[in-house]
């Protein structure tokens, strides 16, 4: 009797069928909502902005692959969506250059540098977009707006208003859907939570994300806010909350892949952004919470990890006893 083949690959031995281009282009499409909502409030600044960040990604994906004597791989579409994350992060007023540079950054030295695709520690969205945070300081020409005049973004953001209190807020349903509100300042995302939801629900759907990090990061920040006596609605729906609970946090790369795991970082960085903007003046509260989580993710992941079959057994109480006899 003829004995069957053995057939040996590398591992991993157990794949689920899906590709990188794919999912990139899924979470690409996934923006196109918020994306198109941005364009048609801030017209030629959020299209500009987004053109150049685009431009920018392409750009730095093919010179730092040439550098380090990698192939290019622009078809994966992981170069483009950061560009098109960076962008909608960043205020309809920032200069195009001020996103071009934390774009390149972005993808130059927060993903090429650090091992490429699949082997980044932080995200390479938020990465750029703090690099440009903290080095704006220094370099004034980084803090210059926009040359297109821009008609009701000069007011403070509705999580500014809700920060300093005593201010009327916008309706909610006005700061969830997003209209009349082309008088929302603050970044571009955060025009329409709505649109960013409709992008999420297609995530889900595709399967690309799973419930886990979104719910716990917003459950968090919902009951942290309650129990501090603040208005739980206005906190989840103002700010970038909704963007990086559904597309930064659950990066493949940069988060737990064990339902556990992914349970503990949804509420740390849901108990980070509710003590940045509690405790601290505005900031950047969810690009810190998640660039914060992103270093312990190898720690959670782990102490959450499920064990292999190589793993030797728990030993019992009684082995344990009989071990010291």
């Amino acid at each position: 009797m003829k004995k069957p083949a053995l057939i040996k690959t590398a591992p991993p031995h157990l794949k689920s069928g899906k590709k990188i281009p794919t999912a990139m282009r899924d979470v690409f499409i996934a923006l196109l909502p918020v994306t198109i909502v941005a364009i048609y409030f801030f017209g030629q600044n959020a299209l500009v902005n987004i053109v150049a960040a685009l431009v920018a990604a392409a750009v730095a994906e093919i010179v730092f692959r040439k550098l380090l004597s990698k192939p290019v791989t622009l078809h994966d579409f992981s170069a483009l969506l950061t560009g098109l994350l960076v962008a909608l992060v960043f205020p309809p007023t920032t200069a195009w250059w001020t996103v071009s540079i934390a774009t390149i950054l972005g993808v130059g030295l927060v993903k090429e540098l650090m091992g490429g695709l699949g082997w980044n520690r932080f995200n390479p969205a938020l990465g750029g977009y703090i690099i440009i945070f903290f080095i704006a300081q220094w370099l004034p020409f980084l803090n210059q707006a926009q040359l297109i005049p821009v008609e009701g973004v000069t007011q403070a953001t509705p999580l500014a208003m809700l920060n300093h209190g005593g201010m009327e807020m916008p309706a909610l349903s006005e700061v969830i859907v997003g209209i009349p509100v082309g008088n929302v300042a603050g970044a571009m995302a955060e025009v329409s939570p709505l649109a960013v939801l409709v992008g999420a629900a297609y995530l889900l759907i595709r399967k690309h994300i799973d419930w886990h990090i979104p719910v716990a990061i917003i459950a968090t920040v919902f009951v942290l806010t309650l129990i501090a006596g603040e208005n739980p609605l206005y906190h989840i729906f103002t700010g970038g909350i909704m963007l990086g609970a559904f597309f930064m946090a659950t990066d493949w790369v940069t988060s737990p892949i064990t339902p556990k795991g992914k349970l503990i970082f949804g509420v740390a960085i849901g108990v980070l952004i509710v003590l940045f903007r509690l405790l601290l003046p505005p900031t950047e509260g969810v690009a810190f919470s998640i660039l914060i989580m992103n270093a312990f993710v190898p720690y959670i992941e782990k102490a959450t990890r499920r064990p292999s079959f190589s793993d030797p057994l728990p030993e019992s109480s009684a082995q344990r006893a009989a071990a010291k006899s």
